[in-house]
């Protein structure tokens, strides 16, 4: 099993480690409710070490970019992020990425510079598919091993870290980022970017520097309520904000338009991975929908149950489901009959010889007002 700069750390802090895509992870320090609670109202900080990072280089860099992703990267400015998806040949989607534009200090003339971050499950996969596809002048170099990444997150994020930097971080707009010294550390990317819908930042940098930057940030938060934070409350956050985790709510099976993610699927840009099977997807209507629902009851859905309509009739099944801490109440996220995925609709779970009712709501769940 492979471990992080920072797995001694999180034993000596008394975590719960599990095995997370071929990674001795922590599941939570606390407990879940409690973290979660720490992200939404004030400040944690997830390693996310595991995560893959791919620099795409050379002076065809755009053009496979734009062939192996859903969404149009020619949009990008220096410094900008970019939600995306690898499509396969069959209208699945092989993983889900961010897509950024690099500066182009050190390319050569008319060269362009891309980094592609990745699930940690997938790295291998996605590597070996890009690969494949690189029949332009491009250079791959994989940095995963290499790279450590800390997601701050919460709304004290920016006041927590400025003491730390330069850059003006609550200047910095969301889905954005920048390069610069970061707690003594040079050639930090800060981006504007996180995986809870609580505000925040991604700090990617060398392996070695992890401790430094851990300490400094840990230092820096004191006054704001700072904690580290486990899979577990990252999970039950990216969930509440409806966010797709891979291979739960989306996998090979499974087309951007079904699972809401149409907006990262641009049919009007040049030729790119079942461009065709999405057209004809856009044109007939797709048969499926991701949606999200509450249940009525006290019980938690889990992954693989069965959704049936009111008469018994299987119309689906549930891909991820919580008990959410914020909103005190289970809910979930599953593929319905396109026909049934309205909201309001009423919907049944099937838990061994019982039923739970639930409803569709509208994504997401969890809203800053409430």
């Amino acid at each position: 099993m492979k471990t992080t700069a920072l797995t001694s750390k999180h034993i000596e802090l008394g975590a719960r480690m599990a095995a997370f895509a071929g990674y001795n992870m922590p599941i939570s320090y606390t407990n879940i409710q409690e973290e979660h609670k720490t992200v939404r109202e004030n400040v944690g900080v997830f390693d996310v070490s595991h995560m893959g990072e791919f620099i795409v280089k050379g002076k065809q860099a755009l053009e496979l970019v734009q062939k192996v992703t859903s969404n149009d990267a020619s949009k990008l400015k220096i410094g900008d992020v970019q939600y995306s998806c690898f499509p396969n040949a069959t209208g699945g989607i092989i993983d889900d990425l961010l897509v950024y534009r690099l500066p182009e200090d050190k390319c050569a003339k008319g060269e362009q510079a891309y980094m592609l971050v990745v699930n940690a499950s997938n790295i291998k996969k996605d590597w070996q598919w890009i690969g494949q596809h690189n029949t332009f002048e491009t250079h791959l170099i994989n940095i995963s091993d290499n790279t450590g990444l800390l997601a701050v997150q919460g709304p004290k994020a920016a006041a927590t870290l400025q003491s730390l930097t330069d850059i003006d971080l609550h200047a910095m707009k969301y889905y954005t980022f920048q390069k610069g010294t970061f707690a003594g550390v040079d050639n930090v990317l800060i981006s504007a970017t996180g995986y809870t819908g609580a505000g925040g930042f991604e700090l990617y940098f060398d392996n070695k520097d992890m401790l430094q930057m851990w300490e400094a940030i840990f230092k820096a938060g004191a006054d704001y309520g700072i904690k580290p934070i486990g899979l577990g409350a990252r999970d039950t956050l990216r969930l509440e904000m409806g966010y797709c985790l891979y291979g739960n709510d989306i996998d090979d099976t499974t087309s951007p338009l079904e699972a809401g993610l149409g907006w990262i699927t641009k049919l009007q840009k040049d030729d790119f991975n079942s461009k065709s099977i999405f057209k004809q997807q856009k044109k007939q209507g797709i048969k499926k929908k991701l949606v999200g629902f509450e249940v009525l009851e006290r019980r938690v859905p889990r992954h693989g149950y069965l959704i049936e309509d009111i008469d018994g009739n299987e119309i689906g099944q549930v891909t991820s489901g919580t008990q959410s801490p914020s909103l005190d109440k289970p809910i979930g996220l599953g593929y319905v009959s396109k026909e049934l995925a309205k909201i309001d609709q009423e919907i049944f779970i099937a838990v061994r010889n019982k039923k739970l009712k639930a409803k569709i709501v509208k994504l997401p769940f969890y809203k800053k007002h409430t």
